[in-house]
């Protein structure tokens, strides 16, 4: 422990210099507004007071907050009428104006350096659910779509969830196996038709998925048509149990 501590201190000392023009350079700016912080991807206090981040209580299944505490273990009626093929949703924040711009600027203006602090959020909303998992995975991008966005967003923020909580990462064990339209624009019904039948297990990989407790990550939950579809193909390869975590949650109150 002692020799790794002097090398953190050795690394900062000879980097210190470099990070400082770098300072100059790029100086350290809120994530959202883009003025002026003390640090890199900070949020200054203004737009950290706007996120509102969902806490219990909530429904257990689809993680819907409520807006009285009904006791442990309430469910919403949602979940009892339309039971979904995933076992929990977990989300860190409401999709409102300022976490929208972090969702937009990690995912169409390449900020990939935001996706360490928006993973660490995630991993409080995920809690027991991710301590306990077996493996985490990413809802995966058509590989045409790839090549045009040049990452996943997805994978980005299960990339650092994964390094966060120490638990593994399969990238590669779901698929999508066309290319679907994008989901923006669409209700609920023709988000649930574009992507019926869209993902696929990589072939080989089942030992993945059988019997084990998974955590399944998106950026944002809407109607979750595309979560579902990708769970239901977990399920049916034998996955024991499902989490859904998603950086935003389009909810526009609590009930």
């Amino acid at each position: 422990m002692r020799q790794k501590g002097g090398f953190v201190r050795l690394r900062q000392i000879l980097l210190g210099p470099l990070a400082f023009v770098a300072d100059l350079v790029y100086p350290p700016s809120c994530a959202v507004c883009g003025v002026e912080t003390g640090g890199h991807r900070g949020v200054c206090p203004k737009c950290w007071s706007a996120i509102r981040f969902i806490e219990r209580p909530y429904c257990e299944i689809l993680g819907i907050p409520f807006s009285h505490d009904l006791g442990p273990g309430i469910v919403s009626a949602a979940a009892i009428a339309n039971p979904p093929p995933f076992d929990r949703l977990r989300s860190a924040a409401f999709h409102d104006d300022a976490v929208r711009r972090l969702v937009h600027a990690l995912k169409y203006r390449d900020r990939t350096d935001l996706a360490p602090m928006m993973a660490g959020w995630m991993r409080r909303a995920g809690g027991e659910a991710i301590a306990e998992c077996d493996a985490i995975l990413p809802v995966p991008l058509h590989r045409t779509r790839m090549l045009s966005r040049k990452f996943n967003q997805a994978a980005e923020l299960a990339r650092h969830l994964s390094a966060q909580s120490d638990r593994p990462l399969l990238p590669g064990t779901l698929l999508r196996t066309r290319r679907t339209r994008q989901q923006v624009g669409l209700g609920a019904k023709a988000r649930e038709d574009n992507v019926r039948g869209a993902f696929a297990l990589m072939r080989g990989h089942e030992g993945d998925v059988y019997g084990k407790r998974l955590i399944l990550v998106d950026d944002v939950y809407t109607t979750g048509a595309t979560v579902a579809a990708a769970a239901k193909v977990l399920r049916k390869e034998g996955a024991a149990d499902i989490t859904v975590l998603t950086f935003a949650r389009a909810l526009s109150e609590t009930i």
